[in-house]
């Protein structure tokens, strides 16, 4: 019987490792997929957005202006399709007859440019511009955070960003944010930054704000002397025609209301794409800042977002 017990033993535990090797295969290989399809995904996006690119420089060649709006393919979002609906080469070839697993894809284009951009906060000699620093006061006013958040986030920023801005070096300089999340690590509270999230963005570089494609806040923030409800105005006068200059925008606001073009815009290069893909039991995400330029389009950033079970 002892002989017996332990043969059993041995037996069941080189079955379990033999299922457990076969389970951790199974999800290295479903991952690997859906890391693929998903690469196969930012590549179709990237193709729409240089598409778009290639339309607005035809406009160009035909007299007319290049813009970028909320009207355009690359703004409608991808609601959750079967995969094989991409896939099938004819009617007769679906998932479920191929017996594959189910895969779901969905994902969006965002104007990354429809936010107002924190790097506009320093200028390119390392100080704060006053301007600047009046449209992040006036949306942590709108946002209802706290009196102090715009300059407890500017001052960080200024030390992670600018060396020796700290001329007693009595603080370690801090990591420099690379997303606009990253202020977390500057001590900046969650619920503040979940505030200014719809509306707040971090870029490289510095960027205009899109009036084709920002919310009224953002608006806001980038036109001085500007309120809601004229910004509101410009949201509305662009669903029913965008702007395609900025003159046009000049022409809904209200006598000598500044209007700058390194802070406005018609048109954007920077877009965050967001794939998402449900295979089986794993739902992964992911998303990737890209900048349009010279033609083409190059992925500047791609994070996975997460990847678990869906509920």
């Amino acid at each position: 019987m002892v002989i017996l017990t332990i043969v059993a033993t041995i037996a069941s535990g080189m079955v379990w490792q033999q299922n457990r090797a076969v389970q951790v295969e199974a999800a290295e290989r479903a991952r690997a997929q859906s890391a693929w399809i998903l690469a196969g995904a930012l590549d179709w996006a990237r193709l729409i957005l240089r598409e778009d690119d290639r339309v607005n420089q035809q406009r160009q060649r035909t007299g007319q202006l290049p813009y970028d709006g909320l009207d355009e393919p690359w703004a409608t979002p991808l609601a959750e399709a079967r995969l094989s609906a991409f896939l099938a080469a004819d009617r007769d070839n679906n998932a479920e007859e191929g017996g594959g697993p189910e895969a779901f894809l969905s994902g969006s284009i965002v104007d990354a440019q429809a936010n107002w951009n924190l790097r506009n906060l320093l200028g390119p000699d390392g100080k704060i511009m006053p301007t600047e620093m009046d449209s992040l006061r006036t949306l942590v006013e709108l946002a209802g955070a706290p009196a102090d958040a715009a300059e407890r986030i500017a001052g960080a920023l200024r030390d992670a960003w600018v060396p020796g801005a700290d001329p007693g070096g009595t603080r370690a300089r801090p990591i420099s944010p690379a997303r606009f999340s990253d202020l977390a690590w500057l001590g900046i509270e969650p619920e503040t930054l979940s505030r200014l999230e719809p509306w707040v963005t971090l870029l490289p570089v510095r960027t205009p704000v899109n009036v084709n494609t920002a919310p009224r806040e953002a608006i806001v923030a980038a036109i001085d002397k500007l309120d809601l409800g004229t910004a509101e105005r410009l949201v509305q006068q662009r669903q029913r025609q965008p702007f395609e200059s900025l003159e046009q925008v000049r022409a809904q606001l209200p006598p000598n209301t500044p209007l700058d073009a390194a802070r406005v815009a018609v048109t954007s290069r920077w877009f965050v794409i967001s794939g998402r893909l449900r295979l089986d039991e794993r739902v992964l995400e992911e998303r990737s800042l890209v900048e349009r330029r010279d033609a083409d389009v190059v992925v500047r950033r791609r994070e996975r977002i997460n990847l678990s079970e869906p509920r």
